[in-house]
């Protein structure tokens, strides 16, 4: 949700959404109050108290609450109606503004959010926004106790910094592969992909990323696309970039991190309130039965977008049932073989427990003789974003 608001001094704010757990930053306004902007939001849950971060982005370049003049409800903060965040703008831009300021209010902690929801960087052959995640330690797994045998046990987990895509792969993105390339992907050289049809795949003959049995426009997630499909997007990516970067999919525990914006204790990406999970994510209940246009829902506290649902994303490991019983601490990157590469964050098609943040699944990157010669995993609710690690 993206509105403006004009004041006097020139200042237009651009409303970033909220991302939160626990206690909620809800009804967030912002007006001017004589020479400062005045930021009114009501802070909703049980907790005594909750860590308030707001960061505002001026021209490209994030400010920390530290680095501006802020005075009011943040740091800690109780629960209530009506908290205010006062900034005196002058003191910090004397001459006063005429850009467009990004501002995030998140609560709850625990992350680093000076890279906020706006894009670190973007890629200029293919418009594609990254932010950078600053690494760190977090419990994997199901911490809510409610989760499949395969989120079990949890445990701590440590990831370097990294990027990755503030939205998945769109359709716009994947045809400039295609065009430049004239690469073929799996489903158009094998005749066909799966449809989601309740919790149930049915291959469909003459079904492709061009054409996935529904509507969509080119700020669609791409689907119908395998993990070798995938994998070929990022190398061709990676040998078109004008600044040198190496793209890759980003490994399962680097893709959990993103989602718990940052190693929260997170159910969903963005939020552990079922009641609000429609705010954040596109699955069953509210979908239509169809994709939609990448970063139409509420970001998570890292400020990515459709981490949980509207796809399922491909991730870079393979894929092992009991995997937590012996992962490494330090980047884990997934057991060295196995017959399915990871699937992560649920989709249009999945109910609310697949779109968890901690839920995992396995497909197929290659044809397999297994199941009668299933065939390379795709499906119209499977796709993908980019990562790759700092420094670049």
């Amino acid at each position: 949700m993206i509105r403006k608001v004009c004041l006097s001094l020139l200042l237009v704010l651009l409303l970033a959404a909220q991302a939160i757990e626990a206690a909620e930053v809800k009804n967030v306004q912002v007006q001017q109050a004589g020479n400062r902007g005045q930021f009114t939001y009501d802070l909703v849950g049980d907790e005594a108290e909750a860590e308030v971060v707001i960061v505002i982005t001026v021209q490209g370049k994030s400010y920390a609450a530290s680095d501006l003049h802020l005075e009011g409800d943040l740091g800690k903060v109780r629960p209530g109606r009506g908290r205010t965040i006062y900034w005196n703008i002058l003191q910090d831009f004397p001459r006063g503004l005429n850009a467009e300021i990004a501002w995030r209010i998140t609560s709850g902690g625990g992350a680093d959010f000076t890279a906020g929801g706006v894009a670190d960087f973007t890629d200029p052959l293919t418009g594609m926004e990254f932010i950078r995640v600053n690494g760190g330690c977090y419990r994997m797994g199901d911490t809510f106790g409610d989760g499949e045998s395969d989120e079990k046990p949890v445990h701590e987990v440590c990831v370097n910094d990294f990027y990755i895509g503030k939205y998945e792969v769109t359709v716009e993105q994947f045809r400039k592969f295609i065009n430049d390339t004239g690469y073929r992907t799996e489903a158009e050289k094998s005749g066909g992909c799966h449809s989601q049809t309740g919790p149930n795949l049915g291959f469909r003959s003459h079904v492709d990323w061009r054409e996935p049995g529904f509507n969509q426009q080119d700020s669609h997630p791409v689907v119908c696309v395998s993990w070798n499909d995938a994998t070929a997007f990022s190398q061709w990516q990676s040998r078109k970039s004008e600044l040198g970067k190496v793209y890759r999919l980003p490994t399962e525990a680097e893709w959990e991190y993103a989602a718990k914006s940052g190693g929260r204790i997170e159910k969903w990406a963005g939020t552990s309130r079922e009641s609000s999970l429609g705010e954040y994510a596109w699955y069953d209940e509210n979908s239509g039965s169809k994709t939609h246009p990448a970063g139409q829902k509420l970001p998570n506290g890292l400020g990515l977008h459709d981490m949980s649902g509207n796809v399922w994303e491909w991730c870079s490991d393979w894929y092992e049932n009991d995997y937590y019983e012996n992962s490494p601490r330090d980047n884990p990157g997934g057991p060295s073989y196995h017959s399915f590469r990871v699937n992560r964050g649920g989709s249009w098609s999945f109910n609310a427990a697949y779109t968890r943040a901690s839920n995992r699944r396995g497909g197929y990157p290659v044809k397999s003789n297994r199941r009668g010669g299933y065939p390379v995993n795709r499906s119209d609710s499977l796709g993908f974003r980019l990562a790759l690690p700092p420094g670049q």
